[in-house]
């Protein structure tokens, strides 16, 4: 029992021994100055580094920000840029198309001019593709001189070629029976050798005219890309207008003529304008008058 005591005794003495150490040394230290805390000093160090990290965080958020709207000005203008763009190209496509379309009645209205009989021009207003006996529509009519059975030509690429002739007449309007359809038949001459025979359409734009009545005596004398050119008998058509070229010759056994296939000068699927002739009226003649 003694025995335990002394051991506290001596373990409590030990303990506030250190104890006073360590308040002796707190003493002298706060003497002599090496532990004053400067609270001022402190403060401010910690109120500055908060400082600098929130002004971190918001020049990065403001950073993000403007990349942001940086970005979003950059897909407008790209935008806009892109419009500009598809606009300026649509511009140059139609000013293409302009050009073109100038040359083309340029061309028209210069063949127009010099053509010896009276003739309009008249614009292609509508088709029946789907008629078997197809009919080109033009918006020219009676109450611009047009009349029924007149000639009707075209100019493509500078080239003069038969498109085929007036049917029925309205005020403002008329209605054309191309030479491909199955009821046109046009009295022809193949050009180099003014043998006579008929030119019969194949029933749309799309298939080769047909030549009857031609000998097989000739047969030697043809050449594939010779010229089928109007007859100008029967006073339907004018005489020398080209109406197509040579695609390929067929002998029949039962037959005396051949028969020729005839590709058309005019481009029908390209027909834009025509030109209506009358020839009951010659440029030279009417200014006499």
């Amino acid at each position: 029992m003694s025995a335990r005591k002394l051991t506290y005794t001596f373990k409590f003495s030990l303990v506030l021994l250190a104890v006073l150490f360590i308040v002796s040394a707190l003493i002298l230290g706060l003497s002599t100055g090496n532990f004053i805390v400067d609270f001022k000093q402190t403060g401010f160090s910690v109120v500055s580094t908060a400082q600098k990290g929130l002004n971190s965080a918001i020049n990065g958020i403001k950073d993000t920000v403007s990349a942001i709207n940086e970005l979003s000005n950059l897909k407008k203008e790209y935008e806009e840029l892109t419009e500009k763009l598809k606009n300026y190209e649509y511009m140059q496509r139609t000013n293409a198309e302009i050009r073109k379309e100038n040359e083309r009645l340029n061309t028209l209205l210069n063949f127009s001019q010099q053509y010896e009989y009276g003739n309009l021009p008249a614009r292609i207003i509508g088709r029946d593709a789907d008629n078997l006996y197809t009919a080109i529509t033009i918006g020219k009519g009676s109450k611009h001189g047009v009349k029924k059975n007149m000639p009707v030509i075209a100019v493509q690429q500078g080239r003069v070629g038969l498109v085929g002739k007036i049917v029925t007449v309205g005020t403002y309007t008329s209605m054309i029976m191309p030479i491909y359809d199955l009821q046109c038949s046009v009295s022809a001459r193949i050009q180099h050798t003014r043998d006579l025979g008929l030119i019969n359409g194949g029933g749309s734009p799309d298939a080769p005219l047909e030549m009857n009545y031609i000998k097989k005596r000739v047969l030697d004398q043809l050449q594939f890309g010779d010229i089928i050119v109007t007859s100008g008998e029967n006073g339907n058509y004018l005489r020398e207008i080209p109406i197509g070229t040579i695609h390929s010759v067929s002998v029949v056994d039962y037959d005396t003529s051949l028969l020729i296939s005839v590709t058309p000068i005019v481009d029908f699927s390209r027909l834009e304008e025509v030109i209506i002739v009358n020839t009951a009226e010659k440029k030279g003649e009417g200014e006499e008058q």
